[in-house]
């Protein structure tokens, strides 16, 4: 049997932070550690046997030349993630006081693209999430050939229902619902994930529309399930509703654990989505 890259007796350095009560596991990788495998994220996200966390966000080396550093995301089930906006801003504060970021704005490399990053004081950052992608193939999403501003879609035995549908990098199913607190959130998100329509499971997020300036939203997102913030699951829910003329083009977006600003200028633009990112704690992995 291979030896583990973590052997028992090596203490792994850690941060625990959280983006609107979204929270992290961040490790740094950019001296030799290898990244998390699923028993290690599994066991560090565990809340009752080890750090706690809805994902793991490690540092790496950047991609591309303009950007201080590359990040990438593993779920608690230890797949990766393409997308996390709430991820992103975290890592942007760790790498301001890390050192590795100077200055008001700078760049940093997800596992799709290169972001900008600007610092707006009191621990608020704002990320260029990139420009949604509508299309149904490139969500992914079958069954479907060209963009709509509303599903009706068969998605279990003789379950139907309506969504809007959009890419931030990673897929989301946005429900419109009456409230976000009745909404069915456990049931209904596994039966999307679990649909043929998408290939490559789904974020499903259920927006109560409050004002033309405010939405409240819950996110049930893949290989974690239901969390306190989702940051690209703002800005999808944000991009349907504006599509749909239901929302301004800046729209607050209250989570249960915090809230963000979505602002999306115009259809070819990229989302800008702008919230909080905490420190909680450090600490040495040594299970």
């Amino acid at each position: 049997m291979a030896e583990s890259p973590y052997p028992r007796a090596t203490a792994m350095r850690f941060t625990k932070m959280h983006g609107a009560g979204n929270d992290f596991v961040v490790l740094d990788l950019r001296h030799g550690l290898p990244p998390p495998d699923a028993a290690l994220a599994a066991a560090l996200a565990d809340r009752h046997r080890g750090v706690g966390c809805d994902q793991i966000l490690t540092i790496e080396a950047p991609r591309s030349a303009a950007a201080v550093a590359a990040y990438r995301i593993w779920n608690s089930d230890g797949s990766p993630s393409q997308q996390c906006g709430n991820g992103a801003r975290c890592v942007a504060a760790w790498l301001v006081r890390d050192g590795a970021a100077r200055g008001s704005t700078f760049d940093v490399d997800s596992p799709l693209a290169t972001h900008a990053v600007e610092r707006l004081g009191d621990d608020r950052y704002a990320i260029a999430m990139g420009v949604p992608e509508f299309m149904p193939a490139r969500i992914p999403m079958r069954g479907f050939d060209a963009p709509r501003a509303e599903y009706d879609a068969d998605v279990d035995e003789g379950v139907r229902l309506r969504f809007g549908a959009v890419s931030m990098g990673n897929p989301h199913a946005v429900i419109e619902v009456p409230s976000a607190d009745a909404a069915p959130v456990q049931h209904y998100g596994p039966l999307l994930q679990r649909s043929p329509h998408f290939p490559e499971s789904v974020n499903v997020g259920f927006a109560e529309v409050i004002a033309r300036d405010r939405v409240r939203l819950r996110v049930y997102e893949r290989g974690v399930g239901e969390t306190l913030a989702c940051g690209s699951g703002a800005c999808a829910a944000a991009a349907v509703l504006m599509r749909r003329g239901r929302v301004d083009r800046e729209v607050a977006i209250a989570l249960p654990g915090g809230e963000l600003r979505i602002r999306w200028p115009s259809d070819d633009a990229p989302v800008i989505m702008s919230g909080p990112a905490a420190f909680v704690f450090e600490g040495e992995w040594k299970a």
